[in-house]
């Protein structure tokens, strides 16, 4: 096979595996996370309602993002432990163009990491919205604050993956 059977055979299989997973980019222009084995069950579980974090099951040690190994006993056992959907606000940051078309398009919305309630040790990135499925820009810049209680909101996409979201608490 030539350099360029290669290359056009590596990229049709990305383009499918990408389309298969419901990662990628969006009809809307946002960008989608794409799912690998280790992390589709987060997905899996989102699209059920449920916020799950990866944990060992030797050892008990919550772990994100997903990986086939505990970075503290380095079992290859696991299991997905339900989380409340509570945590805290750890930081946040407001992007600024320039910025991808869809994403100017929304600015400036915010990006916040969550300290999760039930595993402090674990931080998800995610969106503070309004409601579930309200723009990014749908809080006001100025109503977020550093250590903010918030509760987990699932967003189904165009392209089917469900991501999780963040609601103030205390609206």
């Amino acid at each position: 096979m030539t350099q360029t059977e290669t290359a056009a055979t590596t990229t049709a299989t990305t383009t499918t595996a990408t389309a298969a997973s419901g990662g990628g980019d969006r009809a809307d222009g946002l960008l989608a996370p794409v799912p690998d084995d280790d992390g589709a069950p987060f997905f899996a579980y989102a699209a059920r309602g449920e916020l799950r974090v990866q944990c060992c099951a030797d050892c008990g040690e919550s772990r994100f993002p997903p990986r086939p190994c505990c970075p503290h006993c380095q079992s290859f056992e696991s299991l997905w432990k339900k989380m409340n959907g509570r945590g805290r606000i750890w930081s946040y940051v407001l992007p600024h163009p320039p910025l991808l078309p869809a994403y100017a398009a929304q600015a400036p919305y915010n990006v916040v990491l969550v300290e999760l309630a039930d595993a402090p040790s674990i931080r998800l990135v995610g969106n503070l919205v309004a409601a579930a499925d309200a723009a990014l820009n749908s809080v006001p810049p100025e109503r977020i604050r550093v250590g903010a209680p918030v509760k987990a909101a699932f967003h189904e996409t165009d392209g089917g993956l469900t991501m999780v979201r963040w609601l103030l608490e205390r609206p």
